[in-house]
């Protein structure tokens, strides 16, 4: 896998076009897009945390049957 690194800017819209020949037709690529995160609340940022996660299909293993291995009955309550 090959990383680029490039510089964009934001219409007044907040849409990103990117305008980057990077060498291959016809395929799909992955975009990793890094915000600066001094323009966004707490509340924001978990929202949008939270909205990338719940749509990463990194995750979508965790949908298989197989991955619950937990139940309530696990583990001991914590008394303090």
């Amino acid at each position: 896998m090959k990383a680029i690194e490039l510089k964009a800017k934001t219409d007044e819209q907040g849409s990103l076009k990117i305008d980057h020949q990077v060498g291959v037709k016809d395929q799909e690529v992955r975009v990793l897009v890094l915000i600066d995160d001094q323009n966004f609340s707490d509340k924001e940022q978990e929202e949008e945390w939270v909205r990338n996660i719940a749509n990463n299909p990194s995750f979508d293993f965790l949908n298989d049957p197989a991955e619950e291995v937990y139940s309530i009955k696990d583990g001991k309550p914590i008394d303090d």
